[in-house]
């Protein structure tokens, strides 16, 4: 299966949002004077094959619209990996799991899903060499950007032994989207880090 990716200009706003540290997270500075039209869109991500989370699916969907909100959840995860890298072994990261709970059946946690890993897969090659989206704990892509492959996987228990080979065995640092739809489902606690 061949995922083809493609960044097309959006609808820009009259100002650029802005967002301010607090804690481990990041807010949106309210007295900015910020645009926030009804549906803004900082960009229209493309993918003719489709999306992970559409291919489980079975559902036609080529485009996913980024808002400010998704952006935000992007600059997160930014901050988490700038913060994370800076040693040679595996004893210096600082990682933390993080929780996104969304609403299903509207799209922004499909739209968020597709821009991470959009941003993960166009991030350092030297800083990220793998991200693995989990579709559940049933199925998993892997992209291996130092092979520059794409493989699927089944089965809760196959896809935590691949993560554990990626981590443990390749030591390649990495970064995994869990998307979850259902609730109940929510990762192993042998899914690395197996401690948050």
């Amino acid at each position: 299966m061949v995922v083809r990716m493609e960044v097309r200009e959006g609808q820009s706003p009259t100002q650029w949002w802005d967002y301010r540290r607090k804690g481990i997270t990041y807010e949106s500075v309210e007295d900015a004077g910020q645009f926030i039209a009804p549906r803004p869109r900082l960009l229209v991500l493309s993918s003719v094959k489709g999306w992970p989370y559409s291919l489980k699916k079975l559902i036609e969907m080529t485009d996913c619209y980024v808002n400010y909100e998704v952006e935000r959840v992007w600059r997160v995860v930014q901050g988490d990996l700038e913060g994370a890298f800076g040693t040679d072994d595996l004893k210096g990261f600082d990682l933390r799991r993080r929780l996104l709970i969304g609403t299903p059946g509207i799209g922004k946690s499909v739209a968020v899903g597709s821009y991470l890993l959009h941003q993960l897969l166009h991030y350092d090659a030297e800083q990220i060499h793998v991200v693995v989206y989990c579709l559940g704990g049933e199925l998993a892509y892997v992209f291996d950007k130092t092979t520059q492959t794409v493989t699927e996987h089944e089965g809760e228990l196959h896809i935590i032994n691949v993560m554990n080979f990626l981590v443990w065995q390749r030591k390649l640092k990495g970064y995994a989207i869990y998307d979850v739809d259902k609730k109940g489902r929510e990762p192993s606690g042998d899914f690395p880090p197996s401690k948050s």
